[in-house]
């Protein structure tokens, strides 16, 4: 049997799983509305303005050169690798922290996130848009946007994770709405670039909020079925092995 000093860490300071399922229902709501909204071209004005706004008559983006860089490098924490990573990292932390329920519960939010916007991608199959230079490379689909859906499940699940360890609702509010911040970022990033619609990066990150907090609220247990299973296990091996 694990010793106490070896038993994860229950967090009694997670979200309430009630709030979970309200705001990610919110997120995707809205979410329906742009996948019926985009498909019916009932977005096109606004797309068209949302990419041309700040833009010179060249359809280059206003500001300087460095800018550009600037927001390479932002949207690159929304990439597929970049994400992956910290996840990785994360979880590390999270299992050295004795929060094995929750470094489980942020693998599986994360994986099962990328593989929702896959999913997405292939039923809508929007192309990008062509009216301005693309100044990022990207491939696939245009909708939902990938970055914005994979940054705000990733970082609000990060977030999350990492709230439930602080009692003061203070420090738990300040990491999420700063979660939410960075990848709206990135997001706005993606229409900077050129590489997606402003309905794109909108529908992909709401889509991307609403599967953080909807795992939150639904993955929880399955994440803590694991945890035991794997002790179960562990505890049969040493068993075996005496």
């Amino acid at each position: 049997m694990p010793t106490s000093s070896e038993s994860p860490i229950v967090l009694r300071h997670r979200m309430d799983p009630r709030k979970a399922s309200l705001t990610a229902a919110s997120c995707w709501t809205a979410f329906a509305f742009f996948a019926w909204a985009v498909p019916a071209g009932r977005t096109t004005q606004f797309d068209r303005l949302g990419l041309l706004f700040w833009r010179t008559h060249d359809l280059r983006p206003i500001g300087p050169t460095w800018l550009l860089e600037w927001v390479r490098d932002l949207t690159a924490m929304g990439g597929f690798l970049q994400l992956k990573l910290y996840t990785i990292f994360a979880v590390v932390a999270l299992f050295w922290l004795r929060c094995r329920r929750e470094g489980v519960l942020l693998a599986l939010t994360v994986l099962s996130a990328s593989l929702v916007n896959v999913g997405f991608k292939a039923v809508f199959g929007r192309p990008r848009p062509e009216i301005v230079p693309h100044l990022t490379e990207a491939g696939g689909a245009s909708f939902p946007s990938g970055h914005s859906f994979n940054a705000a499940s990733s970082y609000i699940a990060f977030a999350l994770a990492f709230a439930a360890l602080s009692p003061r609702a203070s420090v738990r509010h300040t990491l999420v709405a700063g979660a939410m911040l960075l990848s709206l970022a990135v997001a706005w990033s993606r229409v900077w670039l050129g590489v997606h619609w402003p309905s794109d990066v909108m529908a992909g990150w709401l889509g991307g909020a609403g599967w953080a907090f909807l795992a939150s609220a639904l993955l929880y247990r399955p994440a803590e079925s694991v945890v035991h299973a794997a002790d179960e296990l562990t505890e049969a091996g040493s068993r075996g092995g005496r």
